[in-house]
């Protein structure tokens, strides 16, 4: 998924409890799946980022030199701006775009 074109709220906000809690019927168990999605999210993220960062990245063997590259700067401020990860996984759980499933309990 495309997380930079997400709707996702950029700052905190109040949500329905029965709409979080409505697929599941069960308050606990939205949030854990939530959480756990916001955790892919989070590393999907991380990784895209330090992947990109990596292409401008130069290797000195002197530590006393550090270079700073507006490009680097750039991206890091761009991913600093995006919704954060459980904000993302809230909005795809109400609009339905989380696949869960529970065991079969025997």
């Amino acid at each position: 998924m495309d997380y930079k074109e997400t709707k996702a709220p950029l700052s905190t906000i109040t949500y329905n409890k029965e709409a979080i809690e409505t697929p599941t019927h069960n308050i606990y168990e939205a949030i854990s799946i939530i959480a756990k999605r916001a955790t892919q999210i989070n590393s999907d993220l991380k990784k895209e980022l330090v992947d990109k960062l990596d292409e401008f990245a130069t290797y000195n063997d002197s530590l006393e030199e550090v270079f700073e590259n507006k490009e680097q700067i750039e991206v890091s401020k761009f991913y600093e701006r995006l919704p954060k990860p459980h904000a993302i996984a809230v909005e795809e759980w109400l609009n339905d775009k989380v696949y869960y499933r529970t065991p079969e309990t025997k």
